[in-house]
């Protein structure tokens, strides 16, 4: 199972981006499927996820960034509107997959894209 993961950049301060990402192998079910986020200095954090159809934001993002999913694509976007210096980050796309043939869910990650925004 693999992410593919697209659409970083750098960007102007109230601008916009979309993140793309694309799971692909031997996929039995994706029960999640979400985007974090790691500034420099900083953990990773939760950006947006899609977890069994409810969508959950990061309190610093509501209203901001949508996140989205088509099921039928294995594919998970998230639409970044009104960039803020403090959205700077490297950011991962997630999912928990089952594979065929396998009882057992695991999380996978892309490999990151960046989003720069100046101010």
């Amino acid at each position: 199972v693999q992410l593919q993961a697209s659409g970083g950049g750098l960007v102007q301060a109230g601008g916009s981006l979309r993140l793309s990402c694309a799971a692909s192998g031997s996929i039995s079910s994706i029960n999640a499927m979400g985007w974090y986020r790691r500034a420099p200095g900083s953990q990773r954090e939760l950006v947006a996820a899609i977890i069994r159809g409810r969508t959950v934001y990061a309190d610093s993002v509501k209203g901001r960034f949508t996140i989205s999913r088509d099921n039928a694509k294995n594919t998970v976007d998230l639409q970044l509107n009104s960039l803020k210096p403090e959205d700077t980050a490297v950011y991962y796309c997630n999912a928990k997959i089952q594979q065929i043939r396998s009882y057992y869910e695991a999380d996978y990650w892309g490999q990151g894209t960046l989003v720069t925004v100046s101010s």
